[in-house]
C-alpha cells in the first residue's frame, strides 16, 4: 500500500508568521496537495522562555490569511495529536527511558562553569572543535543539588547521509557533533529530539525546510538510526536574500519581516501566495502569475533552485498590482475601504466606487488609496507648486472656467470642451493638460483629468477654479 504523503510546517510559538516560515509552509502545502496528502502544523513549543501567548495563533492566523489552512492542526487534530509538543511530555519519556535503559544516552549533572572549563582546556591545546568531555558518562556520579540534562551518546565512526531532495546527496561524519542534549534540565526535550519522535510517530514522509538545519538532519538522522525507524524525505531550502544578497535576517530592516506586515501594507494573500511559490522554485516556464490550483498542479521537485533566492520588493508589488486591477468592483471596494480615514470614506461615499475605480490600475498596494484620494477631500493647494503659469495658460484656464458653467455636464460634454480648448489655444497634449490639471488637482500627475472633473462636479469645479486665481501664485 502505498504510504500517503504528509507534510508538516512546524514553528515555534515565539512571534508572527515570518517571510522564511512562510516560504517554508508554502512548499510544504503544494507538495502535499500536488500529492494529494495532508499539510499539517505543529507547534513546537519546548523553549518555554521564548513562547508568547499568541504566538501559535498567530502562526495559523498566517497560514490562513496566506490561503494555506493546514488539514490538521491544534484546532482541528487527528489521531497522532496532540499537536502541541508541550503536550505530548508522557509520549517523549518513553524514549528518554528507553534510550537511557540501554546506555544510548545518560544523564549529565556538568555546571555551566565545568562545561566553560573544559571548552577552555580542548582550546589551550589547539582543538578546534570543542566537545563535551563525556565526564557523566565515564565517571557517573549523582549531584542532588543539580537537575540533570540527558547527552545522548554519539559515536565517532558513523557516516550519516541522506539524498536531499534539493541537494542531492550529503554526508555528515557524527564525529563532527558531540553528545548533543536531547532533554534540558528542565525536563523539556530538545529540537532534535522531540522532532524525530514527533515526525515518526505522525507519520511524516517529506520534511522541506531551510538550509539551516542541514547540521540538525544528521543529529537527527543518529536518532532514526537507534530507533531502527526510517526518516522522511528532507529537503533543505536555499536562503532568502535582500537586494544586497546578504541572508535575510530578522534584523534586517531593508525589508518588511512578516507576513502580517504585507496585511496591513494592503497586499492580496493571493499575491504574496503566488511571489513566494517563485521564491526558489521555478514552473520553469517565462509565466509569472499562477492561481494556487495551478501551482498545486504544476509543483514538482525539479523546479527547486540551489542559488539563494533574492527578495524584490519591486516585483512584489507588480504581483499585487495584478492581483488588484483584477478585482471586481464590489471585491475592490472591500479591500481598499479598511484603508481610508473615516472622515474622508464620509466625504466621498457618493462617488467612493467611482473613485476606486479611478486608482484601481496604478494601485501596487492598498495603502496608497489613503493618500490618493486625498484630491477628493482636500481642497487643492497651489502655493507650493513649482510651475510659473503664463498668461497663455492662466486663459486656457479661465476659458475652461467659463465654459464649464454653460455645458452639459457629463463625459462628452467635458471631453468637446478639452477639444475646443485645443484649437482655441492651438495646443494639444502635455500643454493643455498640464496646467489644467495643476490649477484644479494642485497636483502634476494623477488619473483621467476628465474623469475627476466629473466627480468633483461642476460646483466644486467653480469653486476651486475661483481660489486658484485669489490664491498668490499669479503674483509672483
Amino acid at each position: 500500500m502505498k504510504k500517503e504523503i504528509r507534510t508538516r510546517y512546524a514553528p515555534s510559538p515565539t512571534g508572527k508568521l515570518h517571510l522564511g516560515g512562510a516560504r517554508t509552509a508554502l512548499f510544504n502545502y503544494l507538495y502535499a496537495k500536488n500529492k494529494k496528502g495532508k499539510f499539517i502544523l505543529r507547534i513546537e513549543d519546548t523553549d518555554l522562555k521564548r513562547n508568547q501567548e499568541e504566538g501559535a495563533k498567530n502562526q495559523l492566523d498566517g497560514l490562513k490569511w496566506l490561503g494555506i489552512a493546514p488539514d490538521i492542526s491544534y484546532e482541528k487534530e487527528d489521531q497522532y495529536g496532540p499537536y502541541f509538543q508541550s503536550k505530548r511530555l508522557k509520549i517523549y519519556q518513553k524514549y528518554i527511558d528507553y534510550l537511557l535503559e540501554n546506555k544510548l544516552a545518560y544523564k549529565c549533572y556538568c555546571t555551566k562553569e565545568e562545561l566553560e572549563e573544559s571548552a577552555n582546556k580542548q582550546r589551550a591545546q589547539g582543538i578546534k572543535l570543542v566537545k563535551y568531555n563525556r565526564k557523566c558518562y565515564d565517571n557517573p556520579s549523582i549531584r542532588k543539588d543539580i537537575k540533570p540534562v540527558v547527552r545522548l551518546f554519539v559515536e565517532d565512526n558513523l557516516k550519516l547521509s541522506w539524498d536531499d531532495l534539493v541537494r542531492g546527496k550529503i554526508e555528515v561524519p557524527s564525529s563532527s557533533f558531540d553528545d548533543f542534549i536531547i532533554v534540558k534540565s528542565d525536563g523539556m526535550p530538545t529540537y532534535n529530539f522531540a522532532n524525530v519522535i514527533d515526525d515518526h510517530l505522525m507519520q511524516i514522509s517529506d520534511v522541506f525546510r531551510g538550509e539551516e538545519h542541514i547540521s540538525n538532519t544528521a543529529k537527527q538522522l543518529y536518532l532514526y538510526k537507534l530507533f531502527n525507524w526510517e526518516p522522511p524525505r528532507f529537503a533543505h531550502l536555499t536562503i532568502i536574500t535582500n537586494k544586497d544578497k546578504k541572508k535575510l535576517s530578522k534584523r534586517d530592516e531593508t525589508v518588511f519581516q512578516f507576513i502580517e506586515n504585507y496585511q496591513t501594507l494592503g497586499y492580496l494573500p493571493e499575491a504574496v501566495f503566488n511571489f513566494l511559490s517563485l521564491l526558489g522554485w521555478s514552473p520553469q516556464t517565462e509565466q509569472e502569475i499562477f492561481t494556487k490550483e495551478q501551482l498545486i498542479k504544476i509543483f514538482n521537485l525539479n523546479g527547486f533552485s540551489r542559488a539563494p533566492s533574492q527578495f524584490n520588493l519591486e516585483k512584489l508589488k507588480w504581483t499585487n498590482n495584478y492581483y488588484i486591477k483584477k478585482l471586481s468592483p464590489h471585491k475592490l471596494k472591500e479591500f481598499l475601504i479598511p484603508f481610508i480615514d473615516q472622515k474622508d470614506l464620509l466625504i466621498i461615499k457618493d462617488n467612493l466606487d467611482n473613485i476606486l475605480l479611478l486608482f484601481q490600475d496604478q494601485l501596487r498596494e492598498g495603502n496608497e488609496i489613503k493618500d490618493l484620494i486625498k484630491i477628493f477631500t482636500v481642497f487643492p493647494t497651489w502655493k507650493d507648486l513649482d510651475y510659473k503659469f503664463s498668461k497663455k495658460d492662466l486663459d486656457l484656464i479661465k476659458y475652461f472656467a467659463d465654459n464649464i458653467k454653460i455645458i452639459k455636464f457629463n463625459h462628452l460634454e467635458i471631453e468637446k470642451l478639452l477639444k475646443d480648448l485645443s484649437i482655441e489655444f492651438k495646443v494639444k497634449g502635455r500643454e493643455l493638460m498640464r496646467p489644467l490639471r495643476l490649477a484644479i488637482t494642485g497636483n502634476e500627475k494623477g488619473p483621467s483629468l476628465i474623469k475627476i472633473i466629473e466627480i468633483y462636479g461642476s460646483k466644486k469645479i467653480e469653486l476651486i477654479i475661483k481660489g486658484f486665481f485669489k490664491d498668490e501664485i499669479h503674483n509672483r
